[in-house]
């Protein structure tokens, strides 16, 4: 989706959205539309209850020369961010298959500030994505045409603000693809590939480790979840140093499980299909860093993705079987299908043997318990650093990506012992995801800060968002930006 920028909307516009707020429609003129357009718009707006709310759109065609302008009235709410976004979102949702290929959005009767501005053209074009490669047979009625939206009048910063939108853009793209993208396409191997030919170009150092590479480190927690694939794993890491030489200051750290069948602890058949997401948090790490490059952060992250496939094979880990982590840690795997977290033990150890970061935030489609917990309305937040968990708390609030906190504790933590290693891989039926996330806790060291986001039921939506269809929604990418602007660039 192309998005552009233009002092006036022009004269021969075909199609033209006028932001409404709540309660603004007595405010709205004949200058744009003529009187008697003004009059249909009114009539419009009466007869289908539209009060200017937050993505409520009302559609009609008014007098222009010798033919008839479509003009949508757009509801903006009370004029926050986030309803100027919901109505981003709304206009390419209402357009995207409707034959136009073009629309203007005239934002001058509604003076929105900058950051709202870019916040309506951002959901704009991330409400665009689709992931329709592998259709052979779409009708046309439901093939996009919108290519492009025109926002006139936003007020002077607009078009600033817009280029990390634009970057935070992108990443979502790519988070959404590397989710959307089939099990047999999309597995470690492939998911560097396509990571590494979209970030390239943009600075960015790449690191790749191979089986043996990983064996050679004492990776064992990683490398079991993979033995029983015919798919070899990867840890991938992507390094921006935006803010000079040194060590990254910020670590983002995924779980990459580019299928999950549960392993030898295997899931029941039905809705399996959607464990080609597991990989969420390696992609919302993905995206995060190429959005991060792309706006040129000033700050140091390294991204890293511990990238695995979990099958049930003649090799493949058993339950009882124990493991050495790279930590030196022994596990006992009690369930093979809490795999994430041994992944996750391993990736977070290697970071910090070799890059040394202050803070370390990984991401996780990590437990079933979360989705019980939050639904799919916010992901999961752990921390054992109060500043850092409020910081992430509210770059969640402001990106969009909420975010809920839950508890640690010596409490939790004790149900993880195990009487034969030093832990094992599930606690009881109870507190799932905290147990979960006290087993990550063990492998971060003394002094650094840590947060773990358990984004089990933000990354597939079974129905529309603001800035989403059906399907992959990117979550993660749009708060670890925020949380990189506003607290780690210097």
């Amino acid at each position: 989706m192309k998005i552009s920028f233009a002092v006036t909307p022009a004269a021969d516009a075909p199609v033209l959205a006028l932001p409404v707020e709540t309660g603004g429609m007595v405010r709205l003129s004949g200058d744009t539309l003529g009187e008697a357009g003004l009059r249909l718009a009114r009539a419009a707006s009466a007869g289908n209850r539209f009060e200017g709310e937050a993505g409520g759109l009302v559609e009609l065609f008014v007098p222009a020369g010798e033919g008839a302008r479509r003009v949508l009235l757009l509801g903006v709410g009370g004029g926050s961010e986030a309803e100027w976004e919901k109505a981003g979102g709304a206009l390419t949702a209402r357009l995207l298959t409707s034959g136009v290929e073009s629309a203007t959005a005239d934002l001058s009767g509604a003076s929105p500030s900058a950051k709202a501005a870019a916040r309506f053209a951002g959901a704009a074009a991330q409400r665009a994505w689709r992931h329709d490669v592998y259709r052979t047979k779409l009708p046309d009625k439901s093939k996009p045409t919108l290519t492009e939206i025109v926002v006139a009048g936003a007020p002077e910063g607009t078009q600033a603000t817009w280029t990390a939108q634009d970057a935070v853009t992108q990443g979502l793209a790519l988070a959404r693809t590397l989710a959307a993208e089939p099990p047999n396409l999309l597995y470690p191997e492939t998911f560097v590939e396509q990571v590494t030919k979209s970030v390239d170009g943009l600075g960015l150092e790449v690191i790749v480790l191979d089986e043996a590479a990983m064996r050679a480190e004492g990776m064992g927690a990683l490398l079991g979840v993979s033995q029983g694939s015919a798919r070899e794993a990867r840890l991938l890491a992507l390094k921006w140093r935006g803010a000079g030489e040194g060590d990254p200051l910020l670590a983002l750290v995924g779980k990459g499980v580019t299928f999950d069948t549960g392993g030898i602890s295997i899931k029941p058949a039905a809705g399996m299909e959607d464990m080609k997401w597991d990989m969420g948090g390696a992609g919302a790490v993905a995206g995060a860093m190429k959005a991060l490059a792309t706006r040129k952060a000033r700050a140091n992250v390294i991204g890293v993705m511990g990238l695995v496939e979990n099958m049930p094979d003649g090799n493949a880990q058993r339950p009882g079987d124990i493991v050495t982590s790279m930590s030196g840690q022994t596990i006992e795997v009690l369930n093979t299908d809490a795999e994430g977290r041994l992944v996750l033990a391993d990736a977070i150890t290697w970071v910090q043997r070799h890059h040394k970061p202050a803070t370390i935030i990984d991401l996780a489609t990590l437990t079933g318990a979360m989705i019980v917990a939050l639904g799919h309305e916010h992901g999961g937040l752990f921390a054992n650093d109060d500043a850092l968990a409020e910081q992430l708390l509210a770059a969640g609030r402001a990106s969009g990506d909420l975010l809920w906190r839950f508890p640690l504790g010596d409490a939790y933590n004790k149900l993880i012992d195990s009487p034969i290693a030093d832990m094992k891989n599930i606690g009881g039926k109870g507190a799932g995801s905290i147990t979960a996330a006290q087993f990550i806790g063990r492998f971060v060291e003394e002094g650094v800060k840590w947060a773990h986001l358990d984004i089990a039921g933000m990354v597939w939506a079974d129905k529309p968002g603001a800035t989403y269809d059906k399907g992959a929604t990117g979550y993660g990418v749009r708060v670890l930006d925020r949380f990189v602007a506003e607290n780690v660039e210097g």
